[in-house]
């Protein structure tokens, strides 16, 4: 959307399959947030997780 390219390694599509990325823009924040239904576990900030 709007001539925004979003390039993924090939070693990586497979642990991204159907994940959702989106642009959140608060008055606190303004991060993009991904949404993977893999995700088996992830760590007790969210920054890291397992599939």
């Amino acid at each position: 959307q709007d001539g925004v390219h979003i390039h993924i390694d090939a070693k990586a599509q497979l642990t991204l399959l159907g994940t959702e990325m989106d642009y959140v823009h608060s008055t606190l924040a303004s991060e993009f947030v991904f949404n993977n239904p893999n995700i088996k576990g992830t760590c007790g900030c969210g920054e890291s997780f397992s599939v």
